[in-house]
């Protein structure tokens, strides 16, 4: 299989493509990704976003354990299902999670009421 090229920039250590930021979650039941780990850097992991492009997810650990020292190695759970959800650069995000499966929400998209 042929290696896929994503035009892209890296900034922050964020995959920005017109203007928006590549932002890892796992939608599956059974184990959430940054829910899990609440390692914020791997929600935007250029490495960790390129693999789940290139359908390479099985990858992943091997990439994880090579990153980290065993005892600091994130829980890897859910990185089977990870996929990327494209976000306005600079918008306001949250990633909730309900039974392990993990969704956007970006700030611009919710209705805030005021007590």
């Amino acid at each position: 299989m042929e290696e896929v090229i994503h035009s892209f920039d890296i900034i922050k250590g964020r995959m920005v493509r017109n203007g928006l930021v590549a932002v890892l979650y796992s939608p599956g039941y059974g184990a959430g990704w940054y829910s899990w780990h609440r390692k914020e850097e791997l929600l935007y992991d250029p490495v960790i976003v390129n693999m789940v492009l290139d359908h390479r997810h099985k990858d992943i650990p091997k990439y994880l354990l090579a990153m980290y020292q065993e005892e600091d190695t994130p829980y890897m759970g859910g990185s089977e299902e990870l996929s990327v959800e494209w976000v306005p650069l600079g918008e306001k995000f949250r990633i909730d999670e309900y039974d392990g499966a993990e969704s956007v929400v970006l700030a611009s998209r919710e209705n805030w009421l005021t007590a």
